[in-house]
């Protein structure tokens, strides 16, 4: 592929998009259940508006585009506080959860080398927890030590008790879980740390923007957030359950001294003082101006209308799966993440049959399972997404041995 000698019409490069495009999974049809988030046509004309908005800034230089740098503190100021962090906390905008979670090792770890003198660290995460957290061990050189789950899906807790050493530096918990939807047992995991004086995060990349309206809504919600003593750092993602385009997330610290940890200075070089709160450096403006928009556009009221339409999704969704006798659910996941399995069917088959009437459902094991991550809009396709499934448990046939992989 070489770049055209000649540039094309406009128009012909949009249709050639377009049929491009055509291939793509129809989110729009809530025929997807992950990777994209809508919450209706109002919300998505708010963040095509912001985006419009902020096409070309760059947000590495918040002294040229200050209108940036406040919407960014103003962004992570609102998400602290549905995350009850104190007066003294502080924190960035980050591309996504992966980034907020390489930003809370990386503080955990240079906390624990300029604390305690750990030069070879190691933190300990549920075998439930995201892959960011691998990642971040294979790119900030900490050993990652995973704890098996309980009975219920939850993270061990004395398994994790069991894996502290001296050269621990941070211990993680979900809030909840991408695999089976579960929040693990917070309290008890931050207790840990803060013996073995290691930090503490709970990812809440998926609940850090639905949890806090559902137990405004009256739902009881486990302990997860800075209201638990010993919880140093929280993820939460603006673009998942915030409803922002892609490319927001907010790494929350207790005290935002400990920022020094995470944020990159460099002078030694002729350009002066460079500094990125970060990974990256240039940064897109529009995610940051989709994510203050939409914060802005929902408030409080329209939070708690969209979370409590996810958890009725969620709900019909689940009763009508469990209202086939060869499903059964993965666990007791009580938001809006759930995968189910077949004692009797291979689960892989029906969703072989989903995949064919066009219904994107992710794939998981141990146990084998279907996944889905439930969104506002799926309440227009509830009824035909469980006739089709009970026709695929109904008419199956051999498993096509598709891969397991997170999408």
């Amino acid at each position: 592929m070489k770049l055209p000698i000649q540039g094309s019409d406009p128009e012909e490069i949009l249709d050639r998009m377009r049929a491009r495009k055509r291939e793509d999974a129809d989110w729009r049809g809530g025929r997807t259940w992950s990777l994209v988030y809508p919450a209706g046509e109002d919300v998505d004309a708010v963040l095509r508006a912001a985006n419009e908005l902020y096409v070309y800034e760059n947000a590495l230089n918040p002294f040229r585009f200050p209108s940036l740098a406040n919407m960014e503190k103003e962004i992570c100021g609102m998400t602290r506080d549905l995350l009850h962090a104190p007066e003294e906390a502080g924190g960035t905008l980050t591309s996504g959860g992966t980034e907020s979670i390489l930003m809370s090792v990386k503080a955990a770890r240079n906390r624990a080398r300029e604390e305690r003198g750990v030069e070879d660290p190691e933190m300990i995460t549920p075998v439930s927890a995201h892959p960011a957290f691998a990642k971040a061990a294979e790119y900030l050189g900490v050993q990652l030590r995973q704890a098996p789950l309980a009975e219920d899906l939850r993270v061990d807790v004395e398994a994790v008790r069991g894996l502290v050493s001296p050269r621990t530096i941070l211990i993680v918990g979900s809030a909840p879980n991408y695999p089976h939807g579960m929040i693990d047992p917070i309290p008890e995991l931050a207790a840990i740390a803060m013996d073995a004086d290691a930090s503490f995060h709970t990812d809440a990349c998926v609940g850090g923007f639905l949890l806090p309206f559902l137990e405004k809504l009256g739902h009881d919600v486990p302990p997860w957030d800075f209201r638990v003593e010993g919880v140093t750092t929280i993820s939460a993602d603006v673009h998942k359950y915030g409803f922002s385009t892609k490319g927001a997330s907010v790494i929350s610290h207790r005290d935002k001294s400990m920022l020094r940890h995470q944020i990159f200075l460099f002078d030694q070089w002729p350009g002066g003082l460079y500094g990125s709160p970060a990974l990256a450096g240039a940064r897109p403006a529009a995610p940051i101006a989709a994510a203050w928009a939409v914060m802005n556009y929902l408030g409080e009221e329209g939070y708690m209308r969209l979370a409590g339409k996810t958890l009725r999704n969620a709900q019909a969704l689940r009763a009508g799966i469990e209202a086939i006798d060869e499903l059964s659910m993965v666990g007791d996941p009580p938001v809006s993440i759930q995968a189910f399995r077949s004692d009797v069917f291979d689960i892989m088959a029906i969703g072989d049959v989903m995949d064919e009437r066009g219904w994107h459902l992710d794939r998981q094991k141990d146990p084998d399972a279907l996944h889905m991550m439930v969104s506002p809009e799926h309440e227009k396709i509830i009824e035909p997404f469980l006739a089709d499934l009970r026709d695929a448990v109904a008419h199956h046939g051999k498993s096509k041995g598709k891969p397991i992989r997170y999408s």
